[in-house]
């Protein structure tokens, strides 16, 4: 069936202006203290930031009250997404608990889990992790071949996950784990999700180094893990619709076009008011093409609150996205002067800092959370074209 992509522009309601005012006042009182850490993409890991962060009600703000939400709106969560993004904020603790996992377990997860989990995400206590790309498979998730076989009272899991941002940090990992064969009509069949403790014995945790020496992914290694029957996510060897929900919320926020937006920020600081003709022009194209990067993440959560599943336009903006932030470094070394023809002084050093630590990161973009020949097959597929 062929569509169309739906970009709706979206107006923020006053209730998320006024959250983006309260959130800001928070991070300024966080930066006096020393949270916040210049440059550092995503932020870091702290799980006394993410408490704070939930005991002010900006963790499941969307959710259920009966599970710890808030009933908040998409908007507003996108709003405090932002702003934390933009701060440098160490938000990794509880961002993929809040960004996606949640949202899985409150839709498909068992009544026991939700009345245990939710409110302890809500709260900034736990962290969780994404179990999908496998070493023989990558981003393609409906290809992935660790197995979960039926045991007494659960299920004994086998075979590897890698490239798992922050399982050495995290206490549960939602798995996308193989139960039974594809089948020649549907590839996608004989997937299920599964929640899985990561201090389970038969889990071993190998640590992937990135490029700045940053300990963020990893390997996970399943020997006869058991995952207890309660654990199940939605229906066995259905999954196939779920991870497509899932990937929906991780692939369209603020975080896949703002990761290395610090280093076009400390290039305007440097720069200063009059910059060249050249360079106020190079400048201005970067801005536009982040305001309609933004506008189109924007629009997905429209979507989201609307309660619809922009898988295909999670995947553009996906896509677009990270190909934006992952070329922006290159851009701006170029449109810069050389270092020999600036005067050495504080922004310089902000910008050169922001330029390597940008630099290096830049690789990984087109990975995580799908590559970009993945995102392209689900996009032509979702336009009829496939």
């Amino acid at each position: 069936m062929t569509t169309t992509f739906r970009f709706d522009p979206v107006e923020l309601p006053p209730a998320a202006k006024k959250l983006r005012a309260e959130v800001r006042e928070f991070l300024r009182e966080e930066a006096e203290l020393g949270t916040l850490v210049a440059h550092r993409g995503k932020g870091g890991f702290s799980r006394e930031f993410s408490r704070k962060v939930g005991a002010r009600g900006w963790i499941g703000m969307t959710w259920p009250k009966k599970y710890g939400g808030h009933e908040r709106s998409q908007l507003e969560r996108y709003v405090d997404t932002e702003e934390m993004l933009a701060a440098h904020a160490p938000t990794r603790a509880h961002s993929t608990a809040d960004r996606q996992s949640g949202p899985v377990i409150l839709r498909y997860g068992q009544e026991e889990i939700k009345q245990t989990i939710l409110p302890k995400i809500a709260a900034g206590e736990l962290c969780f992790c994404i179990g999908l790309s496998e070493p023989n498979s990558g981003s393609d998730v409906f290809a992935a071949s660790t197995r979960a076989t039926k045991t007494q009272g659960g299920w004994l899991v086998n075979g590897r996950k890698i490239w798992t941002s922050n399982a050495h940090e995290a206490d549960y990992m939602i798995a996308l784990l193989r139960t039974s064969p594809p089948t020649k009509e549907n590839r996608r069949h004989g997937l299920t999700q599964f929640l899985v403790k990561m201090d389970t014995p038969g889990i071993t945790i190998r640590p992937i180094i990135n490029l700045t020496g940053a300990h963020d992914f990893n390997e996970v290694v399943f020997d006869d893990a058991f995952v207890p029957d309660s654990h199940l996510i939605g229906e066995v060897d259905m999954a196939w619709k779920q991870a497509t929900d899932e990937l929906a919320y991780e692939r369209s926020g603020p975080d896949r076009w703002i990761e290395t937006l610090s280093v076009l920020v400390e290039f305007v600081r440097m720069v200063g008011e009059e910059p060249s003709e050249r360079v106020a022009e190079g400048i201005g194209r970067q801005v536009a093409h982040l305001a309609t990067l933004r506008r189109m993440s924007l629009s997905v959560a429209g979507m989201l609150q609307a309660g619809k599943t922009p898988a295909v336009e999670a995947a553009a903006v996906k896509d677009l996205g990270t190909n934006f932030e992952q070329a922006l470094p290159d851009k701006i070394r170029l449109l810069a002067p050389p270092p020999s023809d600036r005067e050495p002084d504080a922004n310089d050093d902000r910008f050169e800092q922001a330029l390597r630590y940008t630099t290096l990161i830049a690789p990984k973009l087109t990975i995580q959370g799908g590559t970009r020949e993945i995102l392209r097959g689900i996009i032509a597929r979702g336009l009829g074209l496939r």
